[in-house]
């Protein structure tokens, strides 16, 4: 009898033992997952502020080079891609369009001396270059939650864990080729 209170003694450790890894695991991924939900959350954020300043400096462009209106209509289109992305490989093809948009618009700024002093411009200039390095610091602290989210859910024996518990790897914040690559400009 005794005996057999030990070996159920240990049995019941044992299984404790098991739960209490299940749980503690179970709850760190859930921390993990929140931390890379709020991340993106930010990323988010960042391209929707830079969206809602675009608008103003196509106006304020306009103002000067009405001309320009293809320049003007890419930027408007990209801008509309961003807001209608969904995953982060949309998000970042969007923002890529939008990145060689804004920056073919920049080219045609320079044609215009007097808009390169405007005060409304540069205004909308530097609240979109601190928006850009936002988003960049966004993209960064997301892709290392993402990491270390992605290395739970591949590690044994977090794995079983998280597949019992639905828990999935997430995508990155990746640069797209386009983006990669140096905008043609001609007019």
């Amino acid at each position: 009898m005794r005996v057999g209170l030990i070996v159920l003694a240990v049995i019941l450790i044992i299984v404790v033992g098991f739960g209490a890894i299940i749980v503690g695991s179970y709850n760190n991924l859930v921390k993990l997952d929140e931390e890379t939900n709020a991340k993106w959350a930010q990323i988010e954020n960042q391209l929707q502020r830079r969206a809602d300043l675009i608008p103003n400096l196509v106006n304020t462009v306009k103002g000067f080079a009405a001309q320009e209106e293809n320049v003007l209509l890419g930027v408007t289109q990209a801008r509309s891609r961003l807001e209608t992305a969904r995953t982060p490989g949309e998000y970042a093809d969007a923002n890529a369009q939008l990145t060689t948009a804004l920056e073919r618009l920049n080219v045609v700024v320079e044609a215009y001396p007097e808009l390169k002093s405007n005060e409304n411009f540069i205004r909308l200039q530097d609240e979109l270059a601190g928006t850009e390095n936002r988003i960049a610091v966004a993209r960064m602290d997301y892709n290392e939650s993402a990491e270390i989210l992605n290395k739970k859910v591949r590690t044994f024996p977090t794995n079983i864990i998280a597949g019992m518990f639905g828990f999935n790897q997430r995508e990155y914040f990746k640069v797209s080729d386009e983006a990669k690559e140096v905008p043609q400009v001609n007019f």
